[in-house]
């Protein structure tokens, strides 16, 4: 008669009230919980306000080592006064036409625009751009070629160098519509160029992961190919990449600053202008405050969205 096997018990067990769902003894916690802060250290199964008190500790030190170098620094007050000269920040920042400079904040609004329209026609252009390239058939080889060698050439070409094509060519053309656009315009038309190309990588990327069962499935219930990429595979696609999207547009938002070289008076050509007049730096460093206060919301939003997006797939995993 064969002996029964031995009983093979999980990490903490149950009837020493040392084990916990999941496998792991009660004594280790989660990594994972939800609950605690990566960026503080801490989790939910304790420590927190420690966590908080060392983290805080730890940054007021690193902190006032920063400021004791930069205000113990030989050419401290020099920079200071370049750089932050809180008169000469308030007045790049309000602006005044009649001493010949612009105000910084006001010419960020230009910025915003331009990221919001670029935003929108990226979104379009680099979703067709990848289900281009992701069609399969014969019949659309020439498609998926030029897509294939417009996202080779506009991810290989600086920003730059596209902003100078698009608004210097494009004028010289000396087309009716086309070549009479003000600089914003070929400013935005050179950022959805080129930032395209990256966001349909980002895009066909999300294609990608989605299981080839979803496809089977969608085919299996009679969708042909359109009906099912449109209802099965890119929701499922957009919800995977919204992340990396994001993390793109703050580049964008970023790169915004590019087109004052073609002319604009967006928030770093007014700080630019005030500069050359008053041969004071803290204009720029009032464009670059406001470029922060446009930017980490969304940076911490993104982060948000994929420490949400993380637990999800950690509790279907676990489900």
């Amino acid at each position: 008669m064969t002996p029964p096997a031995p009983s093979v018990q999980p990490p903490g067990d149950p009837q020493s009230g040392g084990w916990q769902p999941g496998g792991l003894p009660s004594g280790e916690p989660l990594l994972l919980t939800g609950r605690g802060s990566r960026l503080l250290g801490t989790n939910a199964a304790g420590g927190s306000a420690r966590g908080v008190a060392l983290s805080t500790a730890s940054t007021l030190v690193l902190l006032a080592v920063v400021a004791a170098v930069f205000l113990l620094a030989p050419g401290s007050a020099v920079v200071r006064h370049t750089f932050f000269n809180p008169s000469a920040m308030w007045h790049s920042l309000i602006g005044d036409p009649a001493k010949g400079y612009y105000s910084v904040g006001a010419a960020l609004w230009l910025n915003i625009k331009m990221f919001l329209s670029a935003e929108v026609l990226i979104l379009v252009l680099a979703l067709v751009i990848a289900v281009v390239r992701q069609s399969p058939g014969p019949v659309l080889f020439p498609l998926r070629l030029a897509a294939t060698v417009y996202v080779d050439i506009f991810r290989g070409v600086p920003l730059i160098l596209v902003i100078y094509a698009v608004g210097f060519g494009l004028p010289a053309l000396q087309l009716t519509v086309v070549s009479t656009q003000n600089a914003a315009v070929y400013g935005v038309l050179a950022l959805v160029l080129s930032y395209s190309a990256y966001v349909s990588e980002v895009y066909r990327a999300g294609l990608n992961s989605v299981h080839p069962s979803q496809v089977a499935a969608a085919r299996s219930i009679g969708l042909r190919s359109w009906p099912a990429l449109r209802y099965v595979i890119l929701p499922q696609a957009i919800r995977t990449v919204i992340p990396p999207l994001l993390n793109d547009f703050i580049s964008l938002q970023k790169d915004t600053a590019l087109v004052s070289v073609l002319g604009s008076i967006e928030a770093n050509r007014a700080a630019e202008i005030y500069s050359d007049t008053t041969f004071n730096y803290s204009s720029y460093t009032v464009a670059a405050i406001l470029f922060l206060l446009l930017t980490i919301p969304l940076a911490r939003f993104t982060d948000r969205l994929i420490a949400r997006d993380r637990a999800r797939r950690l509790a279907g995993g676990n489900g």
